[in-house]
């Protein structure tokens, strides 16, 4: 891999992770279009250490103030928000992962994303601010979170559209999102850890990895700090629409394949 691919494939993941349409399914379709059948579990996981770089400096304040007071309400709503995914991936994440490399049901997960987005629509404007989150909003949300499992199953489309049947107000809902990342983007490092120089990380070198990281962590603040405010005033369907051409074509090459 060359710094032209790892560039692209960090972009790729900045920004998909934040926008509502599949940071795993679009890396796996950049890596096809590379000739990759797996970027190893080196690359993947510096491609999180990007994403997660752009949620720490975009939330730093929020997480200046967890630090300081660890016991708050807002700390217990992101560990109950994080506890469905955390569920997903130690009892059934090994099952996922053998779809994933296949990418045999993404075309499927893609029109499945843009269901959940077009739907998103239809719900009741909510009042909802962070302060009026429950438990049982953020053990919801988190739910949803933990539907991204599925590889082209996007967890922030996901994510918002449960914030949004919670009542929650549309800009509330994406900050929420992305602050609810932190802890399963961190988790996903963790998890990749002690695996973390096997599979082909001897084949990438040092600075194709310190492209994607920088490139994954530009992108993905842009794409957060835009997604935020474009969530506020605009629908969700253009990205529905996106997602199902997508998805549609995905099926159509396979079928004829």
């Amino acid at each position: 891999m060359d710094w032209i691919q790892a560039f692209i494939l960090g972009v790729i993941q900045g920004l998909t992770e934040f926008l509502p349409i599949s940071s795993t399914g679009h890396l796996y379709l950049g890596r096809m279009l590379f000739g990759m059948k797996d970027g190893g579990i080196f690359l993947d996981t510096m491609l999180h250490i990007g994403t997660f770089i752009a949620l720490i400096v975009f939330y730093k304040d929020i997480l200046w103030k967890l630090l300081k007071q660890p016991f708050s309400k807002l700390t217990l709503l992101l560990a109950v928000g994080t506890l469905p995914a955390v569920a997903a991936g130690v009892f059934i994440s090994d099952f996922f992962d053998g779809i994933s490399k296949s990418g045999a049901t993404i075309g499927w997960e893609f029109l499945i994303t843009g269901a959940f987005l077009w739907f998103a629509d239809s719900i009741k404007k909510g009042a909802k601010k962070l302060d009026d989150l429950t438990v049982f909003d953020a053990f919801f949300i988190g739910s949803f979170q933990a539907l991204a499992i599925f590889p082209a199953i996007s967890r922030s489309g996901m994510t918002i559209v449960g914030a949004l049947m919670r009542g929650i107000d549309k800009e509330t809902a994406a900050y929420f999102s992305f602050l609810l990342s932190i802890p399963a983007i961190f988790g996903a490092i963790l998890f990749q850890v002690s695996d973390l120089f096997s599979g082909e990380a001897a084949t990438i070198g040092f600075f194709p990895l310190f492209v994607a990281t920088l490139s994954a962590a530009l992108t993905g603040y842009v794409a957060v700090k835009w997604m935020i405010q474009f969530v506020k005033n605009h629908s969700l369907r253009g990205f529905a629409v996106y997602v199902w051409v997508l998805g549609a074509v995905i099926l159509f090459i396979q079928f004829k394949g």
